[in-house]
C-alpha cells in the first residue's frame, strides 16, 4: 500500500488550499501549457495518499503551489522526485568525444520518456546555446570517428528505414502541431536511436547515421519548442549540433543555430537570436545555397525586429530577399525545401509586425496565405499575423474575421505557440472589446478550445 504523501500535505496546508481549490488551481496551469487534463478532489485525495500522478502531473502541481505560496516549490517539495538528480547543466554542454555526446543524448531521452520534471520543468539554460555554437564554429565543420566495432551491425538500410519513420513524425508535427506525437518520438528515438548509435558501422556509413539521428533530435528540439518545453529543446538542439559535427554536414550544423536562433527570438532574447543566426551564416560561407543563407538572414531580420532594430531588421530582409531571387532548390539539401515564396512572405510579416508596421505585415501576411498550404501550423501563425496586422491598422471587422478563420482551421493543433500568437491577439482587441464585432466574435468562439485557453494565464 502506498505510503501517505506527508510533504505534499505539509505544503497544500501552508497553501491554505482546499482539495477542490486546489484541483482547480492544477487544471488551468495544465490549461496554459496546452495540455489540460481532468483533475478533482478525488485526484488530491489519491495524490495525497501516495498515487503518483502521471506524466507532467508532477510539474503542474508545483507550478500551482509555487503560484499560490509566491515562491519556487519543485515536484520534490512535494514527493514526486524518485529520479536521480541530474546536473543543472545536463544535456546544455557541447561535448568533447562522439561517444560522450551518444551517451549523453540517450540519457537526454530516457529522461523525457520518463517525464523527469529536470527536463521538463527546466528553462533555456542561459547563454548554453551561444557557447555550443562558439564551440562548432572552432572546432572544425567535420569530425572523423573510427569505425564502431561493438553493437548490432548498422547499414544503409537501417538508416533509410529510421529517416522513413522520423519523415512520419514530421509530417505529423506539421500537421497537428508539437503537442501531437512528441513523446513517441522521443519513446522512438530513445530505442532505436540509442541502438544505432551505439551499433557498429564503418566511418562513412557513421556519418550518414550521425546525420540521420542530428536531423531527427533537430525535430525533437522543434516539436519540444512547439509545445512549449523550452529547457528540453534547447538541449536537444545542442546535441543535434553536435551530432552534425559528427556528420561532417555544415549545412545540417548551420540550420540547427537556424532554429536556435528561432527559439531565442521567441523567448524574447533577441540579442542571442541574432548571434545565433549570424553564427549560422559564419560557419556555412562559402558552402550554404542561396536558399540557405536567405533563411539565415531572415532569422537574424526577425531578431532585431524583436529587439526593435528597424534598421538592422530591413536590411537583414533586404538581403534575405536578394538571394532568395538566386536560388536554385535543385542545389538545397532536402530539408530546407519549405522555404518558398510563402515563407519568405510570412518572415517578412513577422518583422513587419514586430516592427509596427502593421499595414505591411498585414499585406505580407495575404501573400503569404495566398500561396500557403504545407503546414497547417504555418498558416495559423500568418493568419493570426494578419489579424494582428488588421487590429493595428483599426479595423476589427477584418482582424476577428481573419483570427476566426484561423481559430477554426487550428482546432486540431496541439501548440503551446500557437496560444501565444492568440494571446497577442487578445492584447491588441482590448480597445475594441466594447463593438458589435468583438461582441461576435467573443460568442461564436466561446467554446472554442483554443480561444480559451489563450485567456487562462
Amino acid at each position: 500500500m502506498p505510503k501517505r504523501n506527508e510533504e505534499l500535505a505539509q505544503v497544500l496546508s501552508e497553501a491554505a488550499l482546499s482539495n477542490k481549490a486546489f484541483a482547480r488551481a492544477v487544471r488551468e496551469v495544465s490549461a496554459r501549457h496546452g495540455q489540460p487534463i481532468n483533475c478533482d478532489h478525488t485526484s488530491v485525495s489519491r495524490w495525497l495518499s501516495g498515487m503518483r500522478p502521471r506524466g507532467r502531473v508532477p510539474m503542474y502541481i508545483a507550478e500551482a503551489l509555487s503560484a499560490r505560496l509566491s515562491r519556487s516549490v519543485t515536484p520534490a517539495d512535494v514527493g514526486f522526485s524518485s529520479m536521480e538528480t541530474l546536473p543543472d547543466d545536463f544535456g546544455t554542454v557541447y561535448a568533447d568525444s562522439v561517444d560522450d555526446a551518444t551517451e549523453k543524448l540517450a540519457e537526454l531521452w530516457r529522461a523525457d520518456v520518463a517525464d523527469d520534471p529536470q527536463i521538463l520543468c527546466v528553462p533555456a539554460h542561459g547563454n548554453a546555446g551561444i557557447a555550443a555554437a562558439l564551440s562548432w564554429l572552432v572546432r572544425g565543420q567535420s569530425a572523423t570517428s573510427p569505425p564502431s566495432a561493438a553493437g548490432r551491425r548498422v547499414g544503409l538500410p537501417d538508416i533509410e528505414a529510421f529517416r522513413a519513420t522520423v519523415k512520419a513524425f514530421s509530417n505529423l508535427d506539421n500537421a497537428y502541431g508539437g503537442g501531437q506525437a512528441r513523446k513517441a518520438l522521443i519513446q522512438f528515438l530513445s530505442t532505436e536511436g540509442a541502438a544505432l548509435l551505439r551499433g557498429s558501422y564503418s566511418d562513412a556509413i557513421g556519418r550518414h547515421l550521425h546525420a540521420a539521428v542530428a536531423e531527427a533530435t533537430l525535430l525533437a528540439a522543434w516539436t519540444a519548442y512547439d509545445a512549449g518545453v523550452h529547457g528540453a529543446a534547447q538541449r536537444y538542439f545542442i546535441q543535434a549540433l553536435r551530432l552534425a559535427q559528427e556528420a561532417g554536414n555544415p549545412l545540417l550544423a548551420g540550420s540547427v543555430l537556424d532554429a536556435m536562433s528561432h527559439q531565442a527570438t521567441f523567448l524574447r532574447r533577441h540579442r542571442e537570436a541574432a548571434d545565433l543566426a549570424r553564427a549560422a551564416r559564419t560557419g556555412t560561407q562559402g558552402k550554404a545555397t542561396a536558399t540557405l543563407t536567405a533563411h539565415f538572414y531572415a532569422m537574424e531580420a526577425r531578431a532585431l525586429a524583436c529587439g526593435g532594430d528597424a534598421k538592422g531588421s530591413l536590411s537583414a530582409l533586404s538581403e534575405a530577399s536578394r538571394l532568395f531571387e538566386r536560388r536554385r532548390p535543385e542545389d538545397d539539401p532536402e530539408w530546407i525545401a519549405y522555404f518558398d515564396v510563402a515563407e519568405l512572405n510570412a518572415e517578412f510579416c513577422h518583422c513587419l509586425r514586430d516592427l509596427g508596421r502593421h499595414r505591411e505585415a498585414a499585406m505580407y501576411a495575404s501573400e503569404a496565405l495566398a500561396n500557403a498550404g504545407a503546414s497547417a501550423r504555418s498558416d495559423f501563425f500568418v493568419s493570426m499575423v494578419l489579424a494582428a496586422g488588421h487590429a493595428g491598422q483599426g479595423d476589427p471587422e477584418a482582424a476577428f474575421r481573419a483570427a476566426g478563420e484561423a481559430l477554426t482551421a487550428g482546432l486540431s493543433l496541439k501548440s503551446a505557440r500557437c496560444l501565444d500568437y492568440v494571446r497577442h491577439f487578445r492584447s491588441l482587441i482590448v480597445p475594441f472589446e466594447s463593438c458589435s464585432a468583438a461582441k461576435e466574435f467573443i460568442e461564436s468562439f466561446a467554446e472554442n478550445e483554443m480561444w480559451a485557453l489563450s485567456a487562462q494565464r
